[in-house]
């Protein structure tokens, strides 16, 4: 017994020395350890592809027809790659490109807008009706964003290709048109 209580104490000693190095570095710093896709691939890719709508011709026609900044509601992102993207932070990622454009008026995803709905409606029985929101003063959005994201990879030996392939498509609510259609690539070798 008092082996064995020698030797845990031993264990636990061992790795309570062991000294961790944490060191702060910028967010916008790139840096992939796995070659899995990350942060810098997602902040790559949103803005990108935001600028590749933004100063496309047939969304200035759009937009100019309209005479007014058209409203665009973020839809669903599907991950259709073999690895865990975690697609709400990529969507946060464009939803902020656009806003932070200000050639579009951001509207609140499905999520959000239910959230705010529920609000609206609490406040209609507990709030003073003078500061209470109203219904019916949304602004409905002119275009959906969605997409998918894929990826192809292809192995040899101890090397690895993996091509991501994120795809976006702007589509007027009303009519089902298409207005952009943009796609955007990184392809990665990993070494083992």
């Amino acid at each position: 017994m008092a082996r064995l209580l020698t030797t845990l104490l031993s264990v636990l000693l061992f790795y309570s020395c062991q000294t961790r190095s944490v060191t702060r570095i910028s967010p916008d710093t790139q840096i992939d350890l796995s070659g899995r896709w990350n942060d810098s691939d997602s902040r790559l890719v949103a803005d990108k592809m935001i600028d590749e709508l933004l100063s496309s011709e047939r969304y200035k026609e759009y937009a100019q027809a309209r005479e007014k900044k058209p409203a665009i509601v973020v839809g669903l992102i599907l991950n259709k790659t073999s690895e865990h993207i975690d697609a709400n932070n990529y969507i946060k990622k464009l939803e902020m490109a656009i806003y932070n454009s200000n050639i579009a008026e951001l509207v609140e995803a499905e999520e959000f807008r239910d959230k705010l709905r529920v609000e609206r409606s609490q406040q209609q029985d507990f709030a003073d009706p003078a500061t209470a929101s109203q219904w019916g003063k949304e602004i409905g959005a002119d275009l959906m964003l969605f997409g998918e994201m894929n990826s192809e990879t292809d192995t040899n030996n101890n090397r690895r290709i993996v091509n991501y392939i994120t795809t976006l498509f702007l589509t007027d609510i009303e009519t089902n048109k298409r207005i952009w259609y943009g796609q955007k690539e990184i392809k990665k070798i990993v070494k083992n």
